[in-house]
């Protein structure tokens, strides 16, 4: 029997995987690069090496695609730092300079998965260029994660382990650095002496803001 012949410049799908990942891997490639508005689905058909009938099929229109990518980020990035924070959890009862420890490690987990995939970053960055458009997604897929952490400096300070005022001023900022500084790798900042820098720059942000109550 006589195989049909891929149409000429036509990327072959990535058969080790299931169709409806290839999609996602695809558009939020795209998403990331280009924002909403400028991203078709014939566009994200041919990046997947699919046609356009199997996007609609797996994903459904253009918006529940767009969804669809920020909530398979998010649930990536749920999965680790939901083990990190119970971890942290888990160290309040040890005193204070655990606390601190698990905390430095928290943040370690959060940078490692946004430099392993910096197109988290380029995706929800371009949707903040709009912050009126789309704004149901930072209510599904960003405030649970601020709120994981932040409940979780809460509990440290009723623990006495540290003093935290404002846990979820201090979790946005954590997470705007981190942002700016997967954006400074992707810019072409020094990778391996950029990443230990940022990190031994954290854990000093973190010893300034709970030192005094950990020492």
């Amino acid at each position: 029997m006589t195989m049909p012949r891929r149409r000429p410049g036509r990327p072959r799908r990535d058969e080790t995987r299931p169709t409806r990942e290839v999609v996602l891997t695809a558009a939020t490639a795209l998403f990331a690069e280009r924002g909403f508005d400028a991203v078709g689905l014939r566009e994200v058909a041919a990046a997947a090496g699919v046609d356009v009938a199997t996007v609609a099929h797996h994903t459904g229109t253009k918006a529940a695609l767009y969804d669809a990518c920020f909530a398979r980020v998010f649930a990536a990035e749920r999965e680790v730092l939901t083990e990190a924070a119970e971890q942290a959890r888990s160290a309040l009862d040890a005193g204070p300079d655990a606390a601190r420890r698990a905390l430095h490690g928290l943040v370690d987990v959060f940078v490692d998965f946004l430099e392993d995939r910096p197109e988290t970053t380029a995706l929800w960055l371009r949707r903040w260029l709009e912050p009126q458009r789309h704004a149901e997604l930072d209510k599904r897929y960003a405030e649970p994660l601020y709120r994981l952490v932040a409940e979780l400096l809460t509990a440290a300070a009723a623990a006495g382990a540290l003093a935290e005022p404002t846990p979820h001023i201090t979790v946005r900022s954590l997470v705007w650095a981190t942002h700016g500084h997967v954006v400074a790798l992707a810019a072409g900042a020094p990778g391996a002496r950029e990443r230990r820098e940022f990190r031994a720059f954290v854990h000093r942000l973190l010893d300034g803001l709970y030192g005094a109550s950990t020492s």
